[in-house]
C-alpha cells in the first residue's frame, strides 16, 4: 500500500497539470478522509498544481508559433488558437484546472505569450476554488 503524505500531495498535484494522467482529486480527497489538515492540504495542491500548470506555460513560451504548421496543424486551427487567445487571453488561466482540455490550453496560452502575471494569478485563482470546492464537497 502506498503511504500518502504531504510530500506525495505535491508531487502528484504537480503531475497531474502536466499531460501525465493523474488524478490529483483522489488523492486529495483521501488525505482529508484520513484526517490530514484541510487548510495545509489544500495549500499543498494547489502549490502542486499551480507548479504544473507553470510548466506548461513555460514549455509553450519556448515554442514557436511557426513550428505548428512543421507539424501539420492547419492556416484554420491556428488562426482559431490565436483568436482564442487574443479574445480571452490570460482569463483563460481560471481554466487551467479544467480536465484534458487545461493543460494543453496552459501550454497555448504560453505558445502566445500572455502576459504572466495576470495569467499566473488566475491559474492560482482557478485551481485554489476547484480544490475548495472538491474539499467541501467530499468531507
Amino acid at each position: 500500500m502506498i503511504t500518502l503524505g504531504y510530500t506525495s500531495l505535491l508531487f502528484i498535484t504537480f503531475l497531474s497539470a502536466t499531460i501525465l494522467p493523474f488524478s490529483s482529486e483522489v488523492v486529495l480527497v483521501s488525505m482529508l478522509n484520513k484526517g490530514y489538515s484541510i487548510p495545509l492540504c489544500l495549500l499543498i495542491a494547489t502549490t502542486g498544481n499551480s507548479l504544473g500548470g507553470l510548466t506548461n506555460y513555460f514549455i509553450g513560451k519556448i515554442g514557436n508559433p511557426l513550428w505548428l504548421k512543421k507539424v501539420g496543424m492547419s492556416e484554420i486551427k491556428i488562426q482559431n488558437q490565436q483568436l482564442l487567445v487574443q479574445k480571452y487571453g490570460y482569463w483563460l488561466a481560471l481554466i487551467a484546472w479544467v480536465p484534458i482540455i487545461g493543460d494543453p490550453l496552459m501550454i497555448t496560452v504560453g505558445f502566445y505569450r500572455v502576459k504572466f502575471m495576470p495569467f499566473f494569478s488566475l491559474m492560482i485563482l482557478g485551481k485554489a476554488l476547484r480544490y475548495i470546492a472538491i474539499a467541501t464537497y467530499f468531507i
